[in-house]
């Protein structure tokens, strides 16, 4: 640590006289208490050509295109009402939050799909597109996270129930006795279609 040597020598009639010395140099770190960091997490890879793909949805894939200005949101698997209800609340969260022009979100031309153009950010303005945007991503899939995590749970459990019942909802092997028929389905006594109206016993 450096060594700080404070000397005053105060004079009748004469003014004070402060002498102070820095035997090493003082390291100072000033933060920008007006600057504030944030931090998530994304699933997310990024493509030979530059294009951020983002896997965090259930339901959608998420590509980020800093080249073309733009965001795509694809369907994971299946085309449906609910993948459609995703991308239209995503778009809607980057549109309120300024980052999608609005009269630019519109279907894609892969089926199924809905994209939007990113806004230029004003000069001078000490802001990076791609940070904020990643950011507003991350925040809109925090509200989505509850809804796929308890269908997958959900499904967890109905899988569970099939596969490893409670004692109350399931019978041992042979615990039930063998009927020799068994089901609304008649063995003897029906109309044989290849007898042409005769009946088999």
């Amino acid at each position: 640590m450096p060594t700080i040597n404070i000397t005053g020598k105060p004079n009748v009639g004469e003014e004070n006289s402060v002498r102070v010395k820095i035997e090493e140099p003082v390291k100072i770190k000033i933060q920008d208490h007006d600057r504030q960091i944030f931090e998530f997490k994304l699933n997310m890879r990024r493509a030979m050509n530059g294009d951020y793909m983002i896997f965090d949805h259930a339901d959608i894939d998420i590509i980020v295109q800093p080249k073309q200005s733009k965001v795509v949101a694809f369907a994971k698997d299946n085309t449906s009402d609910v993948v459609y209800g995703a991308e239209n609340r995503l778009f809607e969260h980057l549109r309120r939050k300024g980052i999608i022009q609005y009269d630019s979100i519109q279907g894609g031309n892969v089926y199924g799909s809905l994209e939007g153009t990113v806004l230029k950010i004003v000069e001078g303005e000490k802001l990076d597109t791609l940070d904020y945007l990643l950011f507003e991503v991350s925040r809109w899939m925090d509200t989505e996270r509850p809804y796929f995590e308890s269908v997958k749970a959900h499904d967890e459990m109905m899988d569970d129930a099939l596969l490893d019942p409670e004692d109350k909802y399931s019978t041992e092997l042979g615990e039930v006795p063998h009927e020799e028929e068994k089901g609304s389905i008649r063995q003897h006594g029906l109309f044989a279609p290849y007898m042409y109206g005769r009946y088999i016993y």
